[in-house]
């Protein structure tokens, strides 16, 4: 496998693009730590000459010079999804999806409800035509190499076969304007690799898996892969997409803790200061922060959707995921690549 390496313009270029890019659309009041938090890290991420357009209720303070958009109403946590986005229809998530759809942003991310973050985009933004479900793609820290893509991670508990071939489509062209990976390869996240292992969903995508166009596809793999550069986009439905996820995310949580209280112990105090040097990069590697959150694939925009309990940094690398995603033109990427499997 090779990495793609991007071309890079000179600073006047990346400038220029900047000064032309519409603002990203960033809900203040999206998540656990919202609004200090939110902008804390979009005031970071102006500074780098992003440019942001704030959603939020009037008379929010610490935004500095950042514009404005009000919004009277927050769709809480533990709201439901599809129903808070009809009935809060003044809310900072449901004006940040129209701010994309009516050309005031080119995308939008928060912190917020995940749900409703998802059905804002969907019923504000739309489908890409031709896509049956959008899907959450999940970057999944591999140390020593790029991210492997994991989608679903929560958006269809139940799905189609039909529909994580789409998946698989749309993953490795994330996974190519994301991570610049050439031809990525795509597996079948099931219970063995052996092609007749799984359940009836896995057997049937598993052969129209080998015969799409378009899709690099490698066969099973198990949840043990996941890490370790063996494949880059992994396929699944939402609902075994998410708890692999929160499995991998609690699982890295408490190996963090137990090496660091190790590490504090008086006795352990030599061999801390010998392996932290190289053990950082690998947390930093391994932190979700550092990625900034997943990205709904499949809506007519750039929808970056961060954890719930996103820090600062969390939020300056989910907005320049999201810049990142509108300057390579991911969306239309997905558009042309649905579009010729479903001419064929």
């Amino acid at each position: 496998m090779r990495m793609v390496q991007r071309p890079r313009g000179n600073r006047r270029r990346l400038t220029d693009q900047l000064l032309h890019m519409l603002p990203i659309a960033v809900d203040a009041m999206g998540g656990d730590n919202a609004p200090s938090a939110i902008l804390a890290g979009a005031l970071e991420a102006a500074a780098l000459g992003i440019p942001l357009l704030l959603v939020g209720p009037e008379g929010l303070e610490g935004i500095g010079d950042l514009p404005l958009l009000v919004a009277s109403e927050v769709i809480e946590m533990d709201d439901d999804p599809a129903q808070s986005v009809r009935r809060k229809r003044d809310s900072t998530l449901v004006r940040a999806a129209e701010a994309v759809r009516d050309g005031k942003a080119s995308a939008m991310i928060s912190a917020g409800n995940t749900g409703a973050t998802m059905a804002s985009a969907l019923l504000r933004m739309g489908r890409i035509s031709g896509v049956a479900r959008p899907a959450i793609a999940t970057p999944v820290p591999v140390p020593g190499g790029h991210p492997t893509v994991l989608l679903d991670a929560g958006a269809n508990a139940e799905v189609q076969p039909e529909w994580l071939v789409q998946f698989a489509l749309m993953g490795s062209v994330y996974s190519e304007r994301r991570f610049g990976v050439e031809n990525p390869r795509v597996g079948l996240l099931s219970i063995g690799e052996e092609p007749g292992k799984g359940d009836t969903l896995r057997k049937e995508t598993y052969e129209l898996l080998k015969v799409a166009p378009g899709i690099n596809f490698i066969g099973n793999v198990e949840g043990r892969d996941l890490m370790t550069g063996v494949v880059d986009v992994v396929v699944t439905d939402g609902f075994t997409g998410n708890v692999v996820l929160k499995t991998l995310e609690g699982s890295l949580r408490t190996v963090v803790k137990a090496l660091f209280t190790a590490f504090g112990q008086p006795e352990y105090a030599d061999a801390a200061n010998t392996l932290m040097p190289a053990l950082l990069p690998l947390y930093e590697t391994l932190d979700p922060d550092t990625y900034g959150g997943a990205i709904l694939l499949g809506v007519d925009g750039v929808c970056i959707i961060s954890h719930g309990s996103s820090s600062a940094r969390a939020m300056v690398n989910g907005i320049k995921c999201a810049q990142e995603m509108v300057e390579t033109g991911m969306v239309e990427a997905i558009r042309v690549a649905i579009s010729s499997t479903l001419a064929e």
